[in-house]
């Protein structure tokens, strides 16, 4: 502790011998060695260089070519350290020296609402910006008399800078309110007719309302508006242009009107304000703040404080996409739980672009997801390397979100430069993943994989997506009125790619299949993958009924197309379960070795998802195959699986014999 307090001792007497050197200078002097520092600044801090850049393109887009782009950040830099260097000087300077460096733009604005020409009894909310030299705000009391000036202040954690800063703002009689502690002083101050600076375009974080600046939503702080409006103050913008050699211009706006609006709408017309200012005088504004900074760790807005505001006649696609990239899980099954949370993130918030990076062996899948906006499909043994050229090639990701428990997830986004790389707390990607998330991930009691995501999702600032169209009976490409004129077709999946501890026995399928078509005229289609082709030849062998084996024989594009055709699908805790259980159609799953509340269908479908399970005591074991006798799925009957699937078809239609 003792050391910290000389630490802090130290740095304020150096603070202070910097500010009397600089106080001992003319300011013309001031403001060519702010512009040197700044040049030097420009080319020491490359990152700065690259975030100054990076925010000229957000508010500029296209409209400014990149020599546009690096020329104004270098007449930033410049600007910046004149303006900062000149503001130290400033306290010093007499009345009269610091009005021969001032002009006023729109001066009858400066006179009627600030001075008070117009305002009457009202006092005068200045909404201020980190703009030219935006210190002269704290200096001009001298200007506005016969009101009393203040302004509104974050304070420093040092208390001996701060009130190095502070004593130089008083100086001219500004009275100084902390805007944690001191905010009833400034309401004071306003009733009784004064004007009180507060600074309007920093980012906000948890405290600020989400509305689009230059079209890319930032949080912004609505203390300006409601502070007007709760002291019945107007309401103007001022800012202080760099016109000349420590010359200076203090623009005024016409008064925002507060009155019968949402403090929302108030704080809207201030960031247009400020858009005009930038346009007219961009190399003024502080371009190396992260104004449109990625919050943490909720940078979804769903449940943000203070909500999103987009203006009327605003639309998502009007604003500037937060682009967040999702690497999909490796299996089938997996990413098919995972879809729910996808929906999540993309309700979590109006500017979201969502893409999906994805095997390309599953990229069919992620098509059939109506809020995935684009799904870069990752080549067969593509290398990590080649993967984040494939990322960076698509565009600037603000995110990534990475379901698989990787070291090559994790790598592949790192780089492809994701600034920000989002996975579980036990991801295995090390100081490669920045944000580290808990989720619920536990078996005792059970909590279901894809209520795991979701709380994710939920830690990020989203909510639970709306519930998704229960599918109807049938095909999806034949009318409804026409379904009961068809042979009922039920999908059949009796493979499991995972292990044989999964697998009902093939021979207990054949009877069921058997049983049921001695009496209902059905067409039962067998589907898995290329390894499932015996199992599928087997089932349909001398089969008397009316069969499809279609295992081995399907893309999982064209299995998606055969899954909206089945009424039902009779199948092992398979991805083709889940996919089915994704796309609406109704399962009768049976469970051995698995847990069904920790990876079970959970869509809602119509008739409901049936599982069948007999519970013993060696499950769930999660093993690939069984050391014992099985009986966990010897216990499954046929006569138990053929009453499920009558009971579940006689839900949909009544079967025709």
């Amino acid at each position: 502790m003792a050391s910290l307090f000389l630490m802090d001792r130290l740095l304020y007497l150096l603070a202070l011998g910097l500010v009397t050197l600089i106080r001992i200078l003319p300011i013309t002097v001031c403001f060519v060695a702010g512009q040197f520092l700044g040049l030097f600044i420009w080319v020491i801090l490359p990152s700065y260089r690259r975030l100054s850049k990076q925010n000229l393109r957000i508010a500029f887009g296209s409209s400014m070519s990149d020599r546009e782009t690096s020329l104004i950040t270098l007449k930033h830099f410049v600007n910046l350290g004149a303006n900062i260097v000149s503001s130290i000087k400033i306290p010093a300077l007499s009345e009269q020296e610091l009005r021969s460096r001032l002009g006023f733009d729109q001066e009858q604005n400066w006179i009627d609402w600030v001075v008070g020409a117009k305002a009457g009894d009202h006092g005068t909310v200045a909404a201020l910006s980190h703009f030219g030299n935006w210190e002269i705000n704290a200096q001009i009391a001298e200007f506005v008399k016969p009101r009393q000036a203040g302004c509104v202040y974050q304070a420093l954690r040092s208390p001996l800078m701060d009130d190095l800063v502070n004593r130089d703002r008083r100086s001219r009689g500004v009275h100084t309110f902390d805007r944690k502690k001191e905010m009833q002083g400034a309401a004071t101050l306003l009733k009784a007719g004064g004007v009180v600076g507060v600074l309007t375009d920093q980012h906000a974080g948890n405290a600020g309302i989400w509305m689009p600046l230059f079209g890319k939503l930032a949080s912004t702080s609505p203390l300006a508006a409601s502070l007007a409006q709760r002291t019945d103050s107007l309401l103007v913008q001022v800012s202080v242009r760099t016109v000349g050699l420590a010359r200076w211009v203090i623009h005024t706006s016409s008064p925002v009107q507060t009155e019968g609006r949402g403090i929302e709408e108030i704080t809207m017309d201030l960031n247009h304000l400020l858009e005009q200012e930038v346009r007219h005088s961009p190399s003024d504004w502080f371009w190396v703040h992260n104004r449109w900074k990625t919050p943490h760790p909720n940078f979804l807005l769903k449940e943000a404080k203070r909500g999103v505001y987009l203006p009327p006649g605003t639309s998502s696609g009007d604003l500037q996409p937060f682009r967040l990239l999702v690497r999909s899980p490796n299996w089938l099954g997996d990413a098919c739980m995972s879809a729910p949370s996808i929906r999540a993130l993309k309700e979590g918030r109006p500017d979201m672009h969502l893409t999906i990076l994805s095997p390309a062996k599953l990229a069919s899948l992620w098509h059939e997801i109506a809020e995935v906006d684009a799904v870069l499909e990752i080549p067969a043994k593509a290398s990590p390397l080649s993967v984040a050229k494939l990322i960076r090639k698509s565009g600037r990701y603000d995110a990534a979100f990475l379901l698989p428990n990787s070291i090559r997830s994790a790598l592949e986004v790192c780089l492809a430069g994701i600034p920000r790389r989002v996975g579980r707390m036990i991801h295995r990607g090390g100081k490669l993943i920045n944000q580290r998330m808990t989720g619920k991930h536990q078996r005792h009691p059970t909590i279901h994989q894809s209520e795991d995501l979701l709380a994710i999702v939920r830690q990020l600032g989203g909510s639970a997506p709306t519930p998704r169209t229960i599918r109807s009976s049938g095909s999806d490409c034949v009318n409804k009125k026409h379904v009961s004129n068809m042979t009922p077709r039920i999908g059949l999946c009796p493979g499991a790619e995972y292990g044989s501890a999964k697998r009902w026995p093939l021979e207990r399928y054949r009877s069921v299949i058997e049983d049921i078509s001695k009496d209902h005229d059905i067409t039962w289609v067998i589907v898995g993958t290329i390894k499932d082709e015996p199992f599928g030849a087997e089932l349909a062998r001398n089969f008397s009924g009316k069969v499809e084996n279609l295992c081995g024989k399907t893309t999982l594009s064209e299995l998606i197309v055969e899954l909206k055709k089945f009424q039902l699908l009779l199948t092992n805790d398979t991805g083709t379960m889940h996919l089915a259980d994704l796309l609406g159609i109704p399962v009768v799953a049976l469970f051995g070795s698995t847990e069904p509340d920790l990876t079970g269908p959970v869509g809602v479908t119509v008739p409901p998802h049936r599982i069948l399970r007999r519970k013993v005591e060696c499950n769930p074991c999660y093993l690939r195959e069984c050391p014992i006798d099985f009986r966990c799925m010897n216990e499954l009957t046929v006569e138990m699986v053929t009453a499920t699937v009558k009971e579940s078809l006689s839900a949909v239609e009544p079967l025709k014999g």
